[in-house]
């Protein structure tokens, strides 16, 4: 029985630790990318609550807390399990009930925005909105319940077996050979010219754009093992999940630290 129980607790520990949502370099791009867009007020406010450039260094600290049992609760905000073919009015139907499902990535968003909106030094909240923001932009995040968004997908990539969930949290990131500051400066050049429309973006907007792409993951033909025929498909959606991630989380917090 004691064997059992240990067993099942590696198990979960393995399966809530591979559910982080791109590696330290993805949540630093986008906290990078929303630190440069926000207003000035918006800015000195959050300096004051975690530091110069905080949200950044604060970026993956949600990560990092898995390993206290006092945040078991927050195991399951990372994420958001979502069936196929889900239309626009779905989405609309779980962003207006959060729990509709269970406590998960929707409610995280829903109930730390209205907590900081309550308590603007809420610094525990607020590490965790920079952190789940980014984890809504991981199309993974929204995967399928039966395969945990990936992790029992296998696939191979450059000749090294891993599951479909870590390859879009880091293995097609480490692709681009880019620090995050380098890879952020990129984001920003690249969609400079659309800087406007992507401010406009809802969060709305947002799911169904990274949920597009979860369908394409789910749908890509994996026979296909020349995995830069993968880069070259996937690696611009992702550079679009990024920067809307920045921009997304920037709205956030500048509505919140008017």
């Amino acid at each position: 029985m004691k064997l059992s129980k240990l067993f099942f607790s590696f198990s979960f520990l393995f399966l809530t630790l591979s559910m982080s949502a791109y590696d330290a370099v993805g949540h630093r791009i986008i906290a990078d990318i929303a630190y440069q867009n926000l207003t000035k007020n918006a800015r000195i406010q959050l300096d004051k609550i975690l530091g110069k450039h905080g949200i950044i260094y604060a970026a993956t600290w949600a990560d990092e807390v898995r390993s206290d049992k006092k945040y078991a609760y927050s195991y399951q905000w990372h994420y958001q399990n979502l069936n196929d073919s889900l239309s626009t009015s779905d989405f609309q139907h779980l962003l207006t009930n959060p729990k509709a499902e269970g406590s998960h990535l929707f409610f995280a968003l829903d109930s730390l925005t209205n907590r900081l909106k309550k308590e603007k030094n809420d610094v525990e909240a607020l590490k965790f909105l920079v952190h789940f923001v980014a984890d809504l932009h991981q199309p993974m995040h929204l995967g399928r319940l039966e395969d945990l968004g990936g992790n029992k997908v296998t696939v191979k990539w450059f000749g090294k077996t891993m599951n479909l969930h870590s390859l879009w949290d880091s293995s097609l990131l480490e692709e681009r050979k880019m620090s995050y500051s380098e890879f952020s400066k990129y984001l920003q050049d690249k969609f400079e010219p659309r800087k406007a429309a992507f401010k406009k973006f809802s969060k709305l907007q947002s799911i169904e754009a990274g949920y597009a792409i979860r369908t394409e993951i789910y749908g890509y033909d994996t026979t296909d093992t020349n995995n830069y025929h993968y880069v070259y498909f996937f690696a611009g959606k992702q550079d679009e999940m990024l920067y809307r991630g920045g921009i997304q989380l920037a709205n956030i917090l500048n509505s919140i630290y008017k």
